[in-house]
């Protein structure tokens, strides 16, 4: 059920025409109250899509009606007609909802710089037709609307002491921090206020997808978003909240890093003993974008050298002769020189587990990748994204 398994929530997916094969590409996630609160993260990157524009100018006040969700096309560098399309979506959806428009969220997918008239009648009658089809079983088929080159739905569920929190993903490329490029819903019936929303959201987002590094790439419409309906009537344990959000967006996480565009290993780097938790993520980043290292494993290669030139890029606070590092539980690399055999180390399974030990404090970070592969630069040269 996801996004509609906690009380207060509505949903439908449809087909308005937008992808080619005919699957559903327009959804629309609709909270029913009595609490009305939203918060979300968008990209970083300066280039930013219409859609997020206009979110962020609707979040600021913390209330959420709904969120509209289209794949097909990003609306993004589509000038002032691609804003207006985003607009238009909105108060469409609000005019049928009975509801104010800046109190809808959008959300686009696709191509980058596409969007015409044709685009916004197919969305504008997708909207429509989502909302006349809104039911406590439309989970699915908006799980489905919102995909592009992924192969598989993205589906969380997390139970609480008498509250749920529900969740969908979109995201299979381009997958870097500062949002992570993804399209992500979740819900709750958990009574919050925005500000509880607000940072419950930025510190799951934050050890979650923010530290999801599939390509290095930072897409243009990343979008991460809350919605709370209250409808438990419960208030929640801060803490207890906080971490099922976060195992929730991890779980969603993982599942985005297993669908990759062209992935045949999926590499958790896990780095330990830095001097700060800063350090350990820079570090982690540094080894997830090394396209040496990435080619590497996908040639199932357990080249430890690597590892040590590119975290030798980075400014941590560490001494690179005095690094440990283990490739599938096999320490292959102490005190920046030679251990066990690279025979000994099986990169065959698709799980691959990278660990690093910079000795020179107590934090640690995870980082998630993927390798870099033949199908992954074949898929991405023969579909526009």
């Amino acid at each position: 059920m996801s996004v509609t398994a906690p009380q207060g929530f509505v949903a439908a997916g449809v087909a308005a025409g937008l992808k080619s094969t005919g699957r559903p590409d327009v959804a629309v996630v609709v909270n029913r109250g009595p609490l009305k609160v939203g918060a979300a993260v968008f990209t970083s990157n300066r280039a930013k899509a219409n859609p997020v524009i206009w979110s962020q100018q609707v979040i600021r006040d913390g209330t959420v009606e709904a969120i509209v969700l289209n794949a097909g096309g990003a609306n993004c560098f589509t000038g002032a007609f691609g804003f207006q399309t985003t607009h238009e979506t909105a108060e469409r959806a609000a005019e049928l909802l009975a509801v104010s428009a800046g109190d809808i969220l959008v959300c686009s997918t696709g191509l980058i710089g596409s969007g015409d008239e044709v685009f916004r009648a197919k969305v504008l009658a997708g909207t429509e037709q989502a909302i006349a089809q809104l039911s406590a079983e439309g989970a699915e088929a908006a799980s489905e609307a919102i995909m592009t080159t992924d192969s598989r739905p993205k589906r969380v569920v997390a139970a609480g002491d008498a509250w749920t929190i529900g969740g969908m993903a979109k995201g299979a490329g381009m997958l870097a921090p500062g949002l992570a490029t993804m399209l992500v819903v979740l819900t709750t019936d958990a009574v919050l206020t925005p500000e509880e929303a607000d940072a419950h959201l930025r510190h799951a987002t934050r050890v979650s997808f923010d530290r999801l590094d599939s390509d290095g790439c930072m897409s243009t419409n990343d979008q991460v978003s809350l919605l709370v309906s209250g409808a438990s009537g419960v208030t929640p344990d801060p803490d207890e909240f906080r971490t099922a959000l976060t195992e929730a967006c991890i779980a969603l996480a993982e599942q985005l890093q297993a669908d990759a565009e062209g992935a045949s290993h999926d590499i958790r780097i896990v780095v330990e003993n830095a001097a700060s938790e800063d350090d350990a993520v820079v570090v982690g980043r540094s080894v997830a974008r090394n396209n040496l290292f990435k080619a590497a494993i996908f040639g199932n290669d357990p080249n430890w050298g690597r590892v040590l030139a590119a975290i030798g890029t980075t400014d941590a606070a560490f001494d690179p002769y005095d690094v440990d590092v283990w490739m599938n539980g096999v320490r292959v690399c102490t005190a920046g020189g030679p251990d066990r055999p690279r025979e000994e180390v099986d990169l065959t399974p698709r799980a691959t587990h990278v660990l690093i030990d910079l000795k020179a404090g107590d934090a640690s970070a995870i980082i998630l990748t993927n390798d870099l592969t033949h199908d992954y630069v074949h898929e991405n040269s023969a579909y526009s994204s």
